[in-house]
């Protein structure tokens, strides 16, 4: 019997390899939404710190933030081609699905940018999904999915790679799983993950699926 009935999944520096586009991207709206400019040192330095402190850093005011999240969507939309999942995601859901784990996503990013990344393969192993988040939004998600499930907080974990993941699970009083190959560096997301930081799938379908 695996360790959690429900494994939940951010998207973005999760399963699917975006930080690239993500950081172009921010460069080309820049101007038009009057953000702080980055080089790819000040870039690189966001990668350690929390949502509301890289908003700080971006200059970009609350009342921004919707407008710049639908951009966001929109652009990828668009360059969807070039967006792909990580190396061995398909393998992992179908792992563990095989272990009677049931999977689902929930994502600041839209379904229709899921669905189109991670392709039919993938997204046949997923019971459900939840998009279309807004950034500090996930609380009350993960919470509609643990009753969809009728899933207790102690037997799901969230699996991310973010802070904002990281205290969204600790909000529900769940287990975050953390992963080392996204957005934020793997040093800054251990200090608020009780669980060892995952470095490669293998490493995380163990973390999941263990007894």
């Amino acid at each position: 019997m695996a360790r959690y009935r429900l494994a939940m999944f951010d998207f973005d520096g999760t399963l699917a390899d975006s930080f690239g586009w993500f950081a172009a991207t921010l460069r080309e709206i820049t101007p038009r939404y009057r953000l702080t400019p980055m080089d790819d040192a000040q870039l690189q330095a966001l990668r350690g710190l929390d949502a509301r402190t890289i908003m700080q850093r971006l200059d970009l005011p609350w009342w921004k933030l919707p407008m710049v999240t639908r951009e966001m969507r929109r652009r990828m939309r668009g360059d969807i081609a070039g967006i792909v999942p990580f190396d061995g995601v398909d393998t992992l859901l179908a792992s563990l699905k095989s272990r009677g784990v049931s999977i689902a996503i929930v994502t600041s990013n839209s379904p229709g940018n899921v669905r189109a990344v991670l392709g039919e393969s993938a997204m046949a192993h997923v019971d459900a999904l939840e998009g279309d988040i807004s950034i500090f939004g996930k609380p009350a998600r993960l919470r509609k999915m643990l009753k969809r499930f009728d899933c207790p907080p102690r037997d799901a974990a969230y699996i991310g790679d973010e802070i904002r993941d990281a205290q969204a699970a600790a909000a529900l009083g769940m287990d975050f799983i953390g992963v080392g190959w996204g957005y934020t560096r793997a040093e800054a997301l251990q200090a608020h993950a009780r669980l060892e930081v995952c470095a490669d799938s293998q490493s995380l379908l163990a973390a999941i699926s263990a007894e």
